[in-house]
């Protein structure tokens, strides 16, 4: 997953019954103003829809996560932080994006963002920064983003056999050439 699709992901995403992860949106920042930063907006290539069976490692973390996010929002009881989608859309009156704002109460858009603090706050793509900055101090690894995971993740499945067209449709590349002009550089970077 992109970065901004990993982290525009809503518990309305995962369907830890079917143990599928739906992907159909991600989340950017704009300026900032009295109501926030974060947006929702389609997926890099749009239109795509993707999904993706939730392993038995994945499944337990995100049952724990979210039971642990129950916990929390008795524990903050009305200072857990509740957000809402406000709609945005274009002179044409066409929803273009979503914008996140925190709410004091529970509202008929209501969304449940996955990655939170844990008081609720919902803080985009930049929960992962110190925390990634951390990995890295530790492990001496000098510049690597977080975006490079998707990337070492598709050349190990190609070096271990998988075939391009897959690859392509994991990472929701709607084209095949985008795959392999992206593979064969990491491949040879990596394995030559």
């Amino acid at each position: 997953m992109r970065t901004g699709e990993v982290f525009a992901l809503t518990w309305d995403d995962i369907d830890l019954e079917k143990r599928i992860t739906r992907i159909s949106k991600t989340v950017y920042a704009k300026l900032k103003d009295n109501d926030g930063r974060w947006y929702l907006g389609t997926t890099k290539t749009e239109g795509n829809c993707r999904e993706f069976y939730i392993c038995d490692t994945l499944y337990k973390a995100l049952y724990n996560y979210k039971e642990k996010q129950k916990i929390l929002r008795k524990q903050y009881g009305k200072k857990y932080k509740k957000y809402y989608l406000e709609e945005i859309k274009n002179k044409y009156g066409k929803i273009v994006e979503y914008k996140i704002i925190e709410s004091k109460y529970k509202r008929k858009n209501s969304v449940e963002m996955l990655f939170t603090k844990k008081d609720g706050t919902y803080s985009g793509t930049d929960i992962i920064r110190y925390p990634f900055k951390i990995i890295h101090h530790e492990l001496g690894i000098n510049n690597c983003r977080f975006y490079d995971l998707r990337g070492s993740y598709a050349t190990k499945i190609l070096y271990n056999g998988g075939k391009i067209k897959d690859i392509a449709t994991i990472l929701g590349h709607s084209n095949i050439e985008t795959t392999e002009n992206y593979n064969i550089i990491k491949y040879k970077i990596d394995y030559i």
